[in-house]
């Protein structure tokens, strides 16, 4: 049986590499993170795109610097996820161009699923590494790493009104890949919320589309 292509130390020694090159776009990244919620939150005219724009920004900078130039550097793989992840990235840029994207906080289901999905990528996903032991520098900064960003991603989704489902699949994958052999080969403790932000993100997803879940407290909204 094939041994997997690199172990957790050599993992967190390419973080830590990577996150002393791009610095400070970890900064960046969280700005960016904060802007997107509050513009989810209180919506305006222009702010779906700009949501789905720093969305998009987050998966390409994720299939381009860190899967193609970085973790292509311990795994072969890399390849594949960093097309996965430019296409997503192109998803998204093509959804916020439509004009389609519409985000109106719905005090419900969804709306409290997303919007605590958002926060854990930006503050409780950090906090577990650090007390798992690989905190700053080795750590995956959200916006700038990929098991965070997709975290993220669902949350926002939720929070979209009419998310279409094709822009989950791919953070699915991504989800049950990652997720699965970070926790079982790696022994990383906090990607098994990156599975069950996938599992549980893509089915609400889907229900919601579906119509068969109306969300509770459907008539209220903030920001309208």
């Amino acid at each position: 049986m094939r041994s997997f292509p690199f172990t957790a130390e050599v993992y967190f020694s390419l973080f830590e590499t990577y996150n002393q090159a791009i610095w400070p776009a970890q900064l960046i990244a969280y700005a960016l993170g904060a802007a997107a919620i509050a513009l989810a939150s209180r919506p305006s005219p222009a702010g779906g795109r700009i949501v789905l724009a720093i969305l998009s920004v987050f998966w390409l900078w994720n299939g381009i610097a860190y899967q193609l130039m970085y973790f292509f550097q311990i795994n072969f793989a890399a390849l594949g996820f960093g097309a996965l992840f430019v296409l997503q990235g192109l998803l998204l840029a093509g959804h916020a161009l439509s004009g389609r994207s519409r985000f109106a906080f719905r005090a419900g289901l969804f709306g409290w699923t997303g919007l605590v999905a958002s926060l854990f990528a930006l503050a409780v996903y950090p906090l577990l590494g650090w007390l798992a032991g690989h905190g700053w520098p080795r750590a995956a900064v959200f916006g700038v790493a990929p098991c965070p960003t997709t975290i993220f991603t669902f949350g926002v989704l939720l929070m979209m009104e009419g998310a279409p489902v094709y822009l989950g699949v791919i953070p699915l994958l991504w989800s049950l890949a990652a997720g699965s052999a970070a926790v079982l080969l790696l022994r990383i403790p906090e990607d098994l919320s990156l599975v069950v932000a996938g599992v549980a993100g893509f089915a609400l997803l889907v229900w919601r589309r579906r119509g068969s879940v109306p969300d509770l407290a459907a008539g209220s909204s903030i920001g309208r």
